[in-house]
This record gives structure tokens, sequence and C-alpha cells, in this order.
């Protein structure tokens, strides 16, 4: 008998012919998060099992499989050799006392003797024997006992599923690129979209030296914090100033936040052709601030040319968004009171429904182009 982690995997069974695909991806991952544990890690039949590693590493590796997406649940359980007698033989040895339980037996080998049902009545009555003040309840039972009789010739027993974060293998929906702020918003839209099996980069814009080192830095620590989730690897740096500063002398001051947005999606869709990224990723949420009504965001949309935006928060209440952040450790960092780029030249009372000839008016007022050219000519690359 030895101590072994169950992993089940999440929506991969519904994917038909190419489950193999989402298979081998969701592998790769979880061996990627446990690089840095030495054990063993492998598939078989809708299994992954994850053996030989240190008794004191255990809470460590679950720790690292709940960052992986496309995991649906994990078990810690012994490995036997599967017959009637070895099964009998654990149970009656097992304990468990004052207490009401249910055995449930999935029986995927099917060679197996004994049918599910009948099997888990067996096991239930030598548990019953063996064991004081129980009460057998198969619908309020406070333990559920589960024993996984696999193809493989070997039986898993445990007592407790561990939910974990379900969604897709990350790299299974290609590469994005997260416009990543100091804010609450966009590291949790990077999380949830990786949820959906994207791969994410982040693209921050900063206006030093209106805005300090601390705030760059503290966007540098989230891409840290959700790189786990994302496998964001690369942070580009874009220095915003001189654009606000052009924006700020030649153009009516109440569209400052709507060029900006505009030119800044201009810029990310230049870096997504570039470096060969699928889609622009945002935090806007309906509504929630003068530069995501929707006709600010039809306004920023009608720049983009080839390349889409995904707004996975886009009907999040705020609340929502704030229970993620706490869930993967980025609350305490996102609300350090350092500014960011959308804080300087801030208007009073900014546009919350413009229109397009007019946008178009005060963006006459730029040279667009130049000025997206030396904001990517001075772009910073930093290795996460």
């Amino acid at each position: 008998m030895k101590k072994v982690i169950l992993i089940r995997y999440s929506e991969i069974h519904l994917k038909g012919n190419n489950k193999r695909f989402f298979e081998k991806l969701l592998l790769t991952n979880i061996k990627e998060a446990l690089k840095d544990i030495t054990c063993n890690i492998s598939f078989s039949h809708t299994r992954y099992l994850v053996t030989d590693f240190e008794e004191e590493k255990l809470n460590e590796i679950l720790s690292l499989l709940l960052t992986v997406f496309g995991i649906h649940s994990l078990s810690v359980a012994d490995e036997i050799e599967t017959s009637v007698e070895n099964i009998e033989n654990y149970f009656k040895n097992f304990k468990l006392s004052n207490t009401t339980f249910r055995v449930s037996v999935n029986r995927a080998d099917k060679s197996f003797p004994i049918n599910s049902t009948e099997f888990s009545k067996q096991i239930g009555s030598i548990i019953f024997e063996n064991n004081e003040n129980l009460t057998v309840d198969l619908h309020n039972y406070k333990n559920e006992i589960s024993i996984d009789i696999r193809e493989t010739g070997k039986t898993y027993i445990f007592t407790k599923n561990i939910k974990a974060l379900n969604g897709m293998p990350v790299g299974s929906a290609g590469k994005g690129l997260l416009l990543l702020s100091g804010g609450l918003d966009s590291p949790v839209a990077g999380y949830k979209i990786a949820q959906r099996g994207m791969i994410v980069d982040g693209l921050h814009f900063h206006s030093f030296p209106y805005t300090s080192e601390n705030a760059k830095n503290k966007v540098i620590k989230l891409a840290k914090l959700i790189k786990p989730y994302t496998h964001l690897k690369k942070l580009f740096v874009v220095s915003f100033t001189k654009i606000q500063e052009e924006i700020h002398k030649n153009c009516d001051g109440d569209f400052m936040i709507t060029l900006m947005r505009r030119i800044m999606m201009r810029i990310a869709e230049r870096l997504c052709e570039k470096y060969e990224y699928k889609t622009i990723i945002t935090g806007e949420c309906l509504g929630q601030v003068a530069s995501q009504t929707i006709e600010s965001l039809t306004s920023t949309n009608l720049v983009l040319e080839k390349i889409p935006v995904l707004r996975p928060l886009i009907a999040f209440d705020k609340d929502e968004t704030i229970e993620i952040a706490h869930k993967i450790n980025t609350y305490e960092t996102s609300i350090l009171p350092f500014e960011d780029c959308c804080t300087v030249f801030l208007p009073k009372n900014p546009v919350i429904k413009p229109k397009i000839d007019k946008v178009l008016l005060e963006e006459s007022k730029l040279n667009i182009e130049e000025l997206i050219n030396d904001a990517i000519k001075n772009l910073e690359v930093v290795e996460v």
C-alpha cells in the first residue's frame, strides 16, 4: 500500500476525438507545476497520479496542483492491488466512529467480480462491524468512503475530494495580451481568461515621473502573482508620459480617457501582431467607470483592425472581482496606494458617451502614428 494523489480532469471528457490533445496538455501543465518537487507523475484511463513523493511535501504539492486549470478535483488516496480480498482486508483495519457514513464504489474495471452496489454494501458491513457507534446514511452522511477500482489493476481508497479550479488546460486556447494595470480588475481578468485555456502575457502603461517606480513594481508583483495560473512570462512596459502630455496640451481635457484608451488599444494591437498574440484582454466591466460605458467601449473597439478584445469581467459585480482577488492573493497588492497612468491629468467631467465624430476631431490634433511608434520603440520587456 502506498500514498498517492489522484487527479480528475474537468471539461476534457467533452472533447470527443480531440480529447487526447487536452489530456496530454494537462499532463504537461501538471508536470510544470510540480517541476521543483521530486515525484512521479503518470496518466492512465482519465486519471492522473502523483506518486513517490516525500510525505512532508504533500501539502505543498496540493497547493501547487490547485493553481492548475483543467483539474476538477484531487484526492489523497491509498493505492492497493485490486482484489476482493485485498480491499476487504484494508477495511478490517479501517477506523471510523461516532458518525454517519456511506461507501461509494466506482468499478471502472468491469472485470471486477462484484458490481458497485453490492460491493458498497459488502464493504459497508465490514466497516460497521469493526467500528463503534456508526450509522449508515446514503443521503445525509458526514463521511463518504470512496473506492475507485481502476482498469490498471490498482484500487484507490480515499475519504475526501478536494475541489480544484476546473476550466481548460492553459495553452489550449492560444495566447493573449492582458492590459495589466495596478488595480483589482485586470489581474482577475487574466486569471479568468486563463481558466478558459489561454496563456497570458502582460502589457502595462506607466507615466514616470507622474507615477512612481513603486507603481511599476506593484504591477510586476501582480504579474508574478498570477503567473502560476496564467503562465505569464513577459510584461511589456510602455511609457505613456509623452502621449498623455500631448493629449493634455492639444485636446479637450474631457476626452482624455477616451483618447488614452484608443491609443492604448492601437499599441496593444501592434504588439499582438508583432509577438503573435491572438487577442487583447482587459479588466473592463460594463458601466463601472466612465471609460466602460457601452459608448466608450465601442469607441475603443473601433480603432482595432485585426485583433479582437476579450473582457472576461464585463458582467461582473465588483464583489465578485474582489472575491477572486482574495482567492488568488492579488487583493492586498492591488489596493496599495500607488497610482497608475489612468489617474494622470484625470478630467473632472470625463465624457461618458463619446460621439465618434467628436473623438475623431480631437484625435486629429495629435500625430498619433508618431506617438505610437515612439512608445513602441522605447518598449521595456520584463521577464517575469
